[in-house]
């Protein structure tokens, strides 16, 4: 019998790439432990993005790989994932209870943002984190429709101080929308917008979340740069239709993310292509390849380019997203590739920020 070494057994490892990582797992630090004994080999990697539903699939890539090494008659392959902690831009403070806080925004309204945010905190939580959402939306909050929260559902307080969030499949909420009535219009200036959304956000009892996904406002304005600069954000999603007019408000939103020091993690495209239910014609009808031209322009990646689909806009409308109300569906495991990535591009970034810089207005 051939002798196994745990240099072979590495070198077999690392010619199989991580597609989340876009490394193989030996170069990623991803190698736990690795056990020979007799022809059986154990090897234990912990990830450091949550992949449930996709670990089965890659243990069982990798143990055939190295099933096929001479002298192996039998491997296993067990895969855990621990998520590190990112505090973001030195000097803001660190909100209780949460590691990751990932705004998702937008350039401009209309474009899907919240219900992308929605879907992909639930595709978070089935990858097995801890997942809470702030719909920091004020003026157009909808995370409570989405999440199928009943109108007039109010949050508990705890200590005469702290919001304690609502819940829905597993996911933990908080909205101005909780705390008024559904019809009332929030006719609130920008700084009272902020100084309210940063309360919510600090005053709530949040329950040692490894996300928090926070729906921004559309736009770049007051209310965008106040949340960039005083909420610890470690990393943001644009989200975009191929429409010319939808990628030059996203521009917009990359630079302010940029200019206060926050990583993008990747564009998603929402809309990118009609197939009609009828026929099965498929028609680009806000254009094409917008998402990757806009991606390629600030070195950023594509983290997912949905469909135009019926089937997303009615579960939403229902209170049961996608990935809850069809979770094997094609669009559903979309959002799942997209869990993993943004766990992934979060992940690989350095673990503090630089200092934001001084923002001066010259006449």
């Amino acid at each position: 019998m051939s002798f196994v070494s745990r240099e072979l057994v590495e070198a077999t490892l690392a010619r199989l790439s991580d597609p989340h990582l876009d490394q193989d797992p030996v170069s990623a630090g991803c190698l736990k432990s690795v056990e020979i004994q007799d022809g059986r080999v154990l090897v234990q990697l912990e990830l450091n993005y949550p992949a449930a539903q996709f670990k089965n699939g890659w243990a069982q890539m990798l143990r055939m790989a190295l099933e096929h090494l001479e002298g192996v008659d039998q491997a296993q392959v067990e895969i855990s994932w621990s998520i590190p902690s990112h505090s973001g831009v030195v000097g803001v403070p660190a909100v209780a209870q949460v590691k990751n806080i990932i705004a998702v925004a937008s350039g401009k309204g209309g474009v899907g943002k919240s219900t992308t945010a929605a879907n992909l905190a639930l595709a978070l939580m089935r990858e097995g984190a801890r997942v809470g959402v702030l719909d920091a939306d004020i003026y157009g909050p909808s995370q409570g429709i989405l999440f199928g929260i009943p109108e007039g559902t109010r949050p508990e307080v705890r200590d005469q101080k702290w919001f304690v969030p609502l819940e829905a499949y597993g996911v933990q909420l908080m909205s101005m929308a909780f705390l008024t009535d559904d019809r009332t219009p929030m006719v609130w200036r920008g700084p009272v917008v902020s100084g309210a959304l940063l309360q919510l956000i600090n005053q709530t009892a949040w329950d040692n979340l490894d996300y928090l996904i926070v729906d921004m406002p559309p736009g770049t304005g007051d209310i965008q740069l106040t949340l960039a600069q005083k909420v610890p954000v470690a990393g943001a999603v644009i989200v975009t239709t191929p429409q010319d007019l939808a990628l030059l408000d996203a521009c917009k939103g990359i630079e302010m993310f940029h200019k206060v020091n926050i990583p993008v993690l990747g564009v998603v495209e929402n809309m990118a292509v009609h197939v009609c239910t009828q026929c099965g014609h498929v028609e680009h009808l806000f254009g094409t390849g917008g998402g990757e031209k806009l991606a390629s322009q600030y070195g950023v990646g594509v983290l997912a380019s949905l469909p135009l689909a019926m089937d997303i806009r009615t579960q939403a409308d229902a209170g049961r997203p996608t990935v809850i109300a069809e979770p094997e569906s094609p669009i559903a495991l979309l959002y799942q590739q997209l869990a993993r990535l943004v766990g992934a591009r979060l992940a690989q970034l350095d673990q503090r920020l630089d200092p934001m810089p001084m923002i001066e207005i010259e006449p």
